[in-house]
């Protein structure tokens, strides 16, 4: 998502040039794409000249949105997403804090966008 916010308004990108500057083995980007696409964070465009680029601006795109999508058991531990994981849960002192970790972390992801990720200093 990172080189598709770079290259924003500039066309699409081939997989071969998302692997290649990412790092990334294209059998994994081509199971990465699906859900993205289906949640049209991404679009497809078929040709020579085809490829993939985000659908929106990076701006409007936050991270939480793209972590959740492709990470949904994104959790601190396991029992606060599902309290059914432990016979403990209801009843345990400490779920609640990991709550309050859980949602301080959810709140960071949403108040950034793809486009503050690309800002190389501010993100320090």
């Amino acid at each position: 998502m990172l080189e598709l916010a770079k290259n924003y308004g500039k066309g699409p990108l081939s997989m071969s040039e998302i692997s290649s500057n990412q790092n990334i083995p294209i059998k994994y980007l081509e199971q990465l794409i699906i859900p993205l696409k289906k949640a049209k964070l991404v679009t497809s465009v078929r040709g020579s000249k085809g490829g993939h680029m985000l659908s929106r601006s990076p701006k409007k795109i936050n991270v939480w949105d793209v972590l959740n999508l492709l990470e949904p058991k994104l959790s601190v531990v396991d029992c606060v997403g599902d309290e059914n994981i432990c016979k403990n849960s209801r009843d345990c002192v400490i779920r609640p804090v990991w709550g309050e970790a859980f949602q301080a972390i959810m709140k960071i992801f949403k108040q950034k966008n793809l486009e503050d990720i690309l800002r190389p200093t501010e993100n320090l």
